[in-house]
């Protein structure tokens, strides 16, 4: 229960539905690491860590107008698309970044037998409170 709880806060903190942490989209994102940059006032470094289950995803979203995304690949093949660029699959120890505005459109485990994890770290705005606004 504690587990689940938890899960539900990181998800409100970064704005996901609290759907996207459960069971429809087989997916969870947490974060673990969050700290003001003392030499840059006003920006924090989040690092967010997304676990997929085979065939796990998130919905198509956008991130903070401030946000600039370094994604690495840490378990597994994922699927991301930003922008209408093409679809790519990333393995394990690959990487891609979004900058300020971007648009991911998807955001996927590559396989539906095998788990997928990725850590995306952000640098943002300190005063943001939510990291993904989810398309309507």
């Amino acid at each position: 229960m504690r587990t689940l709880a938890f899960g539900l806060l990181c998800a409100a903190m970064i704005g996901v539905p609290a759907a996207a942490a459960d069971k429809p989209y087989n997916a969870s994102v947490t974060v673990v690491f969050d700290q003001k940059l003392a030499n840059v006032p006003g920006k924090s470094m989040r690092g967010v860590l997304v676990e997929y289950g085979p065939g796990g995803h998130n919905p198509s979203h956008m991130h903070p107008k401030s946000a600039f995304i370094y994604a690495t690949v840490i378990e597994g093949s994922i699927k991301s698309q930003i922008n209408g660029g093409e679809v790519k699959v990333y393995k394990t120890g690959e990487n891609w970044m979004e900058v300020p505005g971007d648009h991911h459109q998807v955001s996927a485990n590559a396989s539906e037998t095998e788990p997928a994890k990725l850590l995306a770290v952000f640098v943002v705005d300190t005063n943001e409170t939510k990291l993904v606004f989810p398309d309507d």
